[in-house]
Order: C-alpha cells, then sequence, then structure tokens
C-alpha cells in the first residue's frame, strides 16, 4: 500500500492551555485520528491518505506523545483534560463535528469524547479498545487481569520508565512486533520512529501517566449513556492485551454499531491489515471502493 508522504503537513493547534502537533491531509469535513500507547500520529499512515481523498484528515500527537507539548504533572494527563484537548482541535480548526478514529488508548478517549460530547460527532470509528464500561467488567476476571499486567507494573515510579529505556528502547519494539501476526507490519523505519518518539525529553513519563493517572475512577465510573452515533468498532481477533469477549454485548451502550472482526490480526489491527481497515471504514461512511 502506497503512503503520499509528500502531500502530508505538519502543524500546530493550542487547545486546553497547551499546543499539540499534527499531521494533516485533504480538505472537506473533519476526520480526527487519535492514537494509542506507545505510538504517535504516525499510527495512521496507512489511513491518512486514504481519507483525505474525502476528509481533512487530522492525526494529532496525542498530549505528552511525540512533538506535542508534555505537561510535567501527573494530573495533567486525567481523561477530563484529554477529552478536553479533543473539543479544542475540533473547535480550534474551525468546525462543529467531525468523524472521531481512535485506536488503544485514542478509542479510550473517543468513547469518553462521544459520552460526554456527542453532538461533535457525525460517525465514531473504534479500533481494539473496548467500550470503557465493558472493560471495567473485563477487569473483573482473572484472565483479563492476567492480561492487562502491565497496567498494573505502569503504576510504579520510575521503573517503567527504566524497563522501557533499556537497551535502546527494546521494549517498544517487542510491543508492536512481538504482539503482530504479520512480523513484517513494522519495518526497522517504523521501529525507529516509535522508539524516536518515545526518546524525546519528557514523553516517556508522560506517556506512562496515561495509565497513572486513569487507573480506576478517571476512566471507568462515569454515567455511560446509549451512545446513538452511528459507530464502528474494527477489532483485531488475535489481540493478546485486550481480550475478543470484551467486545460481547458492546450494544448495550451503544445504539446503531457495527463489529468488524479481522482474524489472524493483532492489537495493531491498522498497521497489519490496512487496506480491510481502510475499506471498512470506506463501507462504514458510504465512501465506497476506492
Amino acid at each position: 500500500m502506497s503512503i503520499l508522504k509528500g502531500s502530508w503537513q505538519h502543524e500546530f493547534i493550542n487547545t486546553n492551555g497547551i499546543k499539540l502537533h499534527y499531521v494533516t491531509q485533504g480538505e472537506g469535513p473533519l476526520m480526527l485520528m487519535l492514537h494509542g500507547f506507545p505510538e504517535f500520529w504516525y499510527s495512521w499512515r496507512y489511513q491518512i491518505p486514504e481519507f483525505a481523498q474525502n476528509y481533512k484528515v487530522v492525526a494529532l500527537d496525542l498530549r505528552g506523545y511525540n512533538d506535542s507539548d508534555k505537561p510535567k504533572e501527573q494530573s495533567a494527563y486525567v481523561m477530563d483534560e484529554l477529552i478536553k484537548d479533543v473539543k479544542g482541535v475540533i473547535t480550534g480548526l474551525g468546525y462543529e463535528k467531525c468523524v472521531l478514529v481512535g485506536h488503544d488508548w485514542g478509542g479510550a478517549i473517543a468513547w469518553t469524547f462521544a459520552n460526554e460530547y456527542p453532538e461533535m460527532l457525525t460517525n465514531l470509528i473504534i479500533l481494539n479498545i473496548p467500550h470503557p464500561a465493558k472493560f471495567a467488567q473485563g477487569l473483573q476476571t482473572l484472565q483479563q487481569l492476567l492480561r492487562s499486567y502491565y497496567i498494573f507494573l505502569f503504576q510504579l515510579p520510575i521503573l517503567p520508565e527504566l524497563l522501557i529505556q533499556a537497551d535502546d528502547y527494546k521494549a517498544i519494539e517487542s510491543a508492536l512486533k512481538g504482539m503482530a501476526i504479520d512480523k513484517n507490519a513494522f519495518t526497522s523505519d517504523d521501529i525507529d520512529a516509535y522508539k524516536n518518539a518515545a526518546a524525546k525529553r519528557g514523553a516517556l513519563t508522560a506517556m506512562l501517566n496515561y495509565y497513572r493517572s486513569n487507573f480506576g475512577s478517571n476512566l471507568f465510573n462515569r454515567n455511560w449513556n446509549i451512545l446513538k452515533i452511528p459507530t464502528l468498532m474494527i477489532w483485531g481477533e488475535n489481540d493478546i492485551a485486550l481480550g475478543k469477549e470484551l467486545t460481547y454485548e458492546t450494544q448495550l451502550y451503544v445504539e446503531d454499531l457495527q463489529i468488524k472482526y479481522i482474524p489472524n490480526c493483532s492489537h495493531w489491527v491498522q498497521h497489519e491489515k490496512p487496506a480491510l481497515v481502510n475499506q471498512y471504514i470506506r463501507d462504514f461512511l458510504g465512501l465506497g471502493n476506492t
């Protein structure tokens, strides 16, 4: 799959008291993309040019990541601040609504944003992260607790940073290539890009502060409304961190829901199966075939 890097633009926007970096391409309605851990805007390299044909695509570096501001206070990464960032980006770019796309942590932010500001979304697209209410239920099972061991590890001070930095950020490569079914989904250049982003001053602690600030009440203890926004979930079935069963009964929280399961595919679904992911999104948005 080709990537039209030449037409990408790197921009910055001030929102919620901080400056966020983003990559953008295309014109039209806004499609806002939110990456997960341990990634950055580059997570969407296969989706940006695809959807720039129909949208103004904006792929953020979330606060604390890569070239965005990195507040030092742990409290700066609570979910309420993260969704304020998103709201500020949408309005700051001159829009009232957007198609919101999120993977992993970006998906958790997207779920919460949709709950708090449904009027600002036309469509919601979620990749390999369950609805927070379903995740909270999953963490009550031994199976998912074991899969989520890293969440507990990340609560410790300093040690997680040291472990991730060790051996030239080997843990970053292990998280990406180690979890992937298709080991060729990440090139050596891709791995270097992720390592370099995590190695920027202040980034690693900021990235881990998402877990430290939102473990428990800040993420899960909300009044979850029945979401009426048309919602697409795309799920790589071989996600070793998040079990497929976490998607079951999501329709209890989402009125207009489609779920597309992709076999032989890991948590990194948009990397391993980009053409299929793109087609599912195009079909969902009524864009037809490319």
